[in-house]
């Protein structure tokens, strides 16, 4: 596990940390300009409910990946709820699965994923702590310590 959410998740196995692994910098918040207006609002609420200072400008794409998804599963859902899970073949009228079955089924999986790696999800949520944010005295030589 990477050494920054093994600090966010807690280190149960008490390894020690690799002080060399590259940490990412800057917060996520913008949502990229390919977005719809949907997707836009998806990926706000992500990013006001997500705890503070985790998601770094890194995680845009697994980010990406959640909001399309649940934009996707939700416009294939409304589909599914409006002409049934069932419809009839155009040439013989027999009865067959919806084709928006299977994409509301892929959405969830993707959906269920990417947040499962944003710790998301009520599974891996109990995995992530976000220490309180301290203020440091800048006078202070020993204050990181």
């Amino acid at each position: 596990m990477a050494t920054h959410l093994r600090k966010i998740r807690g280190n149960p196995g008490k390894r020690g940390y690799n002080k060399l692994e590259p940490m990412p910098f800057g917060d996520l918040v913008d949502p990229p300009d390919w977005m719809t207006e949907k997707q836009r609002i998806g990926w706000n609420y992500a990013i006001e409910n997500a705890p503070r200072g985790l998601l770094k400008k890194l995680d845009r794409s697994v980010l990406a990946a959640w909001v399309v998804a649940e934009d996707l599963h939700c416009q294939a859902s409304q589909m599914v709820g409006k002409f049934g899970i069932l419809t009839k073949t155009p040439n013989s009228g027999q009865p067959m699965q919806s084709p928006y079955l299977p994409v509301v089924n892929k959405q969830a999986q993707i959906l269920l994923k990417a947040a499962e790696q944003l710790g998301f999800s009520p599974a891996s949520r109990p995995r992530v702590q976000v220490a309180e944010e301290r203020t440091v005295d800048e006078d202070d030589n020993w204050a990181e310590f």
